[in-house]
């Protein structure tokens, strides 16, 4: 792969410890590049392997490949290393920029044989290029129609036996039809703290940065169980020390950095702690609607309900109701802060300088 292979030499030759990269090429570079190299996942890496091992033995093209789960962890990767594992080119795309059947036939057509093709947010797709991707799945052929009215034809067009790698954010979006026609399909579950522990020192070793193991733990337990997330905060953390400190990113390190970066200790940024106080300040802890609530941080409805809500949520600080979004105690108790008895209103010192918790530092 020569573009891998080039990207590799830039990190080493040039970026190790410069603090002044470009973030997309560095990001590439600390991508894995084989299973063997992939963390986390166990489950998935074992499952995808034994697809991958088969087909390789029965000199076939892999079966189509269906990844799902929240972003950032890794399923971009993943097609990569299904087209590095069966030495086969790589197509990437996205749902998105298929918006009619003419754009997937255009795509199909210009395919390789044991061409992998990498369709991102696969769910996005437009309805008649999702009924082309059916045939062009199951039969390696699709239709394509010239003219238009009652002159129209279609001219079958022949085309060589690819891998679809199909990825999604929200696989509940997927027609049945669609999903039935990939042969291996798998859910990418949060990470562990010990495992980006280890996507760390991965991290660090390739970008050349000083990580001590308490640094690692204290960076992996504040980046919401997402390598990308984690791979993010190293860098910054990595600017800090080089800044402010003697290079080297120890817990100490790790925390002063990440207090500058708004990023407090179970890994909630400005906008989670926005929208927690706002429901306990404003709205005496819920419930409250999504509308409500976002205008209250200043945000579009769709940024609370995508970007923070679903960690809160996760982590057990927010719940969705009926009613509305509600404050959990242990949402009050992130904030330094008890629920108050009966009324529901929050103290009045809630946006007080003397209120002590991880909410007020950011750290």
């Amino acid at each position: 792969m020569t573009g891998a292979t080039h990207v590799e030499r830039v990190v080493d030759a040039d970026l190790v410890g410069t603090g002044g990269e470009d973030e997309r090429a560095v990001e590439a570079a600390l991508r894995p590049r084989s299973l063997d190299e992939f963390i986390g996942q166990h489950r998935v890496r074992e499952q995808l392997g034994l697809v991958l091992e088969a087909a390789r033995r029965r000199g076939r093209v892999a079966d189509h490949v269906l990844l799902s789960g929240p972003p950032g962890l890794g399923k971009t990767t993943l097609a990569m290393i299904v087209a590095a594992e069966m030495q086969a080119p790589l197509r990437i795309t996205s749902g998105p920029a298929i918006q009619h059947a003419g754009d997937l036939a255009a795509i199909l057509s210009s395919l390789t044989e044991g061409e992998v093709l990498f369709l991102d947010e696969i769910h996005r797709m437009s309805r008649p290029a999702e009924e082309m991707l059916y045939m062009a799945m199951e039969d390696f052929r699709v239709d394509v129609v010239v003219g238009k009215g009652p002159g129209a034809t279609a001219i079958p067009l022949e085309i060589p036996p690819f891998t679809l790698v199909g990825a999604t954010t929200r696989a509940g979006l997927l027609p049945g039809p669609l999903r039935d026609r990939f042969g291996f399909t798998a859910h990418m579950d949060f990470y562990d703290p010990s495992d980006l522990e280890k996507v760390l020192t991965r991290s660090a070793r390739l970008l050349g940065v000083p990580l001590t193991t308490d640094g690692a733990t204290e960076v992996a337990g504040r980046s919401r169980g997402t390598p990308r997330i984690a791979n993010r905060l190293l860098r910054r953390v990595r600017d800090f020390a080089q800044v402010r400190s003697d290079g080297i990113v120890t817990r100490e390190v790790a925390r002063a950095a990440l207090l500058v970066y708004e990023v407090d200790e179970r890994g909630l940024d400005r906008l989670d702690r926005a929208v927690l106080k706002a429901l306990v300040g404003h709205f005496g802890g819920g419930p409250v609607g999504a509308s409500t609530l976002a205008v209250a941080v200043g945000e579009e409805r769709e940024t609370v309900e995508e970007v923070a809500e679903p960690f809160l949520v996760r982590i057990g600080l927010l719940a969705r109701t009926p009613r509305g979004r509600v404050a959990t105690p242990a949402a009050w108790a992130h904030l330094g802060l008890r629920p108050p008895p009966g009324t529901g209103h929050a103290p009045p010192d809630l946006f007080s300088s003397d209120v002590a918790g991880p909410g007020r530092s950011g750290g």
